[in-house]
């Protein structure tokens, strides 16, 4: 059997209740990556593969992970190395996700900016599968709390990125510190010099796999993003569906519990939503969607198994509620929208730390996802009192009104009150309690991050270009000096750290470190100034004091980083020391030296030997 011919997951040899969570959680089809790598990691074969984000590649490598583990063990079998915190999260959960039948399985995420004992406390219990970013990973090494010597599996997640960030080093040290009979299992979406030396220098006879990114168009789909920010996610979904002109929708999410529980709140706030999932029966589904067709349901809230096949025309709107981890099942989702010709439209809800999952639908559609920003309270209140009015229009065509029309005007003649005031008041029987217009409150602002460049700085670089040759080298030196000099940005503060050019450390490798220990991104880290024996680096103000502290027992470039704030080691260095008494609490106080033209003669005999002397 050719992985061409591999149709389905029980094709692939792995363990039974491994195929039926897949089946529930509505995976059908393995993706190429995952025919091509599951069959020789189940073998123990190892993999070199080249795959894009959004390919199925976690899932390719953790479900023969699952499929072979020791259950009984305590030690961890696998070990996952990936470059960021977010990307560790993940990972882990999507263990969580395939193995949740499997009540004794324990999985752990370790990564900076979480406490140790924590950490700690789970590793003594006892789990089968680590993921963890390198630093992180290598202080447990360290202290003796993350133990490999029961390892047999070890997987390189997005190795290019962890080369960006300035892991390398750290990965091939890790790398020394597995038994010799590991299996390693590397992905990168590209492969540079450095990370195939370490494919050549670590794997042993490694099967390449390399999956070619399709890009999948959607022409007639208009698609747009909104980054998740303050605002919770039903209030902006709410916005969304009372400021858009939809006729028909599908709601994606990932869980069946989910479906429910979003599906009772969009209908408690009036709107025509139920709820499609595998455990809906066959029967159940037909009658939804055939309400769906005929206009007596508008939204249905649902999950990728749910929704295979379905084809309504009505449906003119798609909304990823929650993200798709893979960029085959974004394209199956908005594809329920735009069919026959017909214009579609699909809105993704992303939050900061899916930023790259963003990247990778981008890719794989070949195109740019368009930025949106929630409608306004005021759209949103004009849109009511539209709607409101027309209300009292299609009533007053369609109704006989005359029974109500008599008792009005009784109503009138008996407490003596205008019209007008009279059907106020029947309007806001009519609202039920609930108010018709939304309270004025500022539309959130969006992530800066969002809109920053991600350019490294090529368009200063390629305004320098234009300067005279001749003034190019002096005019570098004084802005280099310059930047150097510069205070902080609004909102930033200037930290020391212990590492400079002496140790051979980059800004990838300062950035990364942090990035990961401090739970920031790249684009949190301001400027970073490095000195012959030390650095400086330009962090957010307010930093807790726990990630401070994690911070200073940060490892980088075989150092540790033991971060000062910068204006406490100035001020260390212009106050002079103080000697310690013996406790090492208090300074000595010791006397001031006296001259001979300063000293006053004493009275008595101590005043005649001073004479004498």
């Amino acid at each position: 059997m050719t992985t061409d011919t591999v149709t389905a997951f029980d094709q692939l040899q792995l363990a039974a209740p491994l195929i039926k969570t897949l089946l529930d959680i509505g995976y059908e089809t393995p993706t190429p990556i995952q025919a091509k790598t599951i069959p020789l990691l189940l073998s123990g074969t190892d993999v070199l593969g080249q795959a894009q984000t959004g390919t199925g590649k976690t899932a390719a490598f953790a479900l023969p992970i699952l499929s072979n583990l020791d259950l009984k063990q305590k030690n961890p079998q696998a070990l996952v190395l990936c470059p960021t915190r977010e990307l560790a999260i993940q990972v882990s959960e999507a263990f969580q996700t395939y193995a949740h039948k499997s009540k004794s399985f324990h999985v752990l995420p370790v990564y900076g900016g979480q406490e140790y004992g924590g950490q700690i406390r789970a590793l003594k219990r006892g789990t089968h599968v680590v993921v963890g970013t390198p630093g992180r990973v290598m202080d447990h090494i360290r202290k003796g709390t993350l133990k490999l010597d029961e390892l047999t599996t070890l997987v390189l997640d997005e190795a290019d990125e962890m080369l960006r960030m300035g892991f390398i080093d750290d990965v091939e040290w890790i790398l020394e510190q597995t038994p010799p009979k590991r299996q390693i299992a590397l992905f990168s979406a590209t492969m540079p010099a450095e990370v195939r030396r370490i494919a050549n220098s670590h794997l042993s006879n490694p099967e390449q796999v390399t999956i070619e990114s399709k890009r999948a168009t959607a022409d007639l789909i208009r698609q747009r993003f909104w980054p998740v920010s303050g605002t919770h996610k039903l209030d902006a979904l709410t916005r969304i569906l009372e400021a858009e002109n939809f006729d028909g929708m599908i709601v994606f999410v990932r869980t069946r519990l989910a479906t429910t529980e979003l599906a009772e709140k969009l209908s408690a706030r009036g709107f025509a939503a139920t709820a499609l999932n595998g455990d809906i029966a066959q029967a159940q589904r037909e009658r939804t969607i055939e309400k769906l067709k005929k206009g007596k349901l508008d939204i249905l809230v649902a999950t990728d198994v749910a929704a295979r096949g379905l084809d309504v025309d009505r449906i003119s709107h798609v909304i990823n509620y929650d993200i798709p981890h893979d960029t085959e099942a974004y394209v199956h989702r908005i594809g329920r929208t735009g069919r026959a010709g017909r214009k579609g439209d699909a809105i993704l809800f992303v939050a900061p730390r899916e930023k790259r999952l963003l990247g990778a639908i981008e890719r794989a559609t070949g195109g740019k996802i368009e930025m949106m920003e929630l409608p306004s309270t005021e759209l949103i209140n004009d849109k009511r009192i539209a709607q409101f009015k027309q209300s009292i229009t299609d009533t007053l065509a369609a109704e006989d009104l005359s029974l109500y029309a008599k008792v009005i005007e009784q109503y009138q003649v008996e407490h003596n009150i205008p019209a007008n005031e009279v059907a106020a008041a029947l309007a806001h029987v009519a609202q039920g309690g609930s108010p018709l217009l939304l309270k004025h409150q500022p539309t959130p602002k969006k992530d800066k991050s969002w809109d920053k460049a991600d350019n490294g700085g090529r368009d200063d670089r390629s305004r320098s270009r234009d300067k005279p040759r001749a003034n190019r080298k002096r005019g570098n030196e004084e802005e280099i000096r310059r930047k150097k000099n510069a205070p902080p940005e609004k909102g930033m503060e200037r930290f020391r750290i212990e590492v400079g050019h002496n140790d051979q450390v980059m800004p990838g490798n300062i950035v990364g470190a942090i990035a990961n220990e401090a739970g920031l991104t790249s684009k949190d880290i301001g400027r970073i100034n490095i000195f012959e024996s030390y650095s400086t680096v330009d962090l957010p103000k307010g930093m807790p004091n726990d990630i401070y502290k994690d911070l200073k027992n940060t490892w980088v470039a075989k150092k540790k980083l033991n971060i000062t704030r910068a204006d406490e080691k100035a001020k260390e260095r212009s106050e002079p020391k103080r000697k310690k008494s013996d406790d090492g609490d208090k300074p000595i106080r010791r006397k001031p030296k006296l001259n001979k033209e300063t000293v006053k003669p004493k009275s008595g005999k101590k005043a005649k030997q001073h004479k004498k002397k």
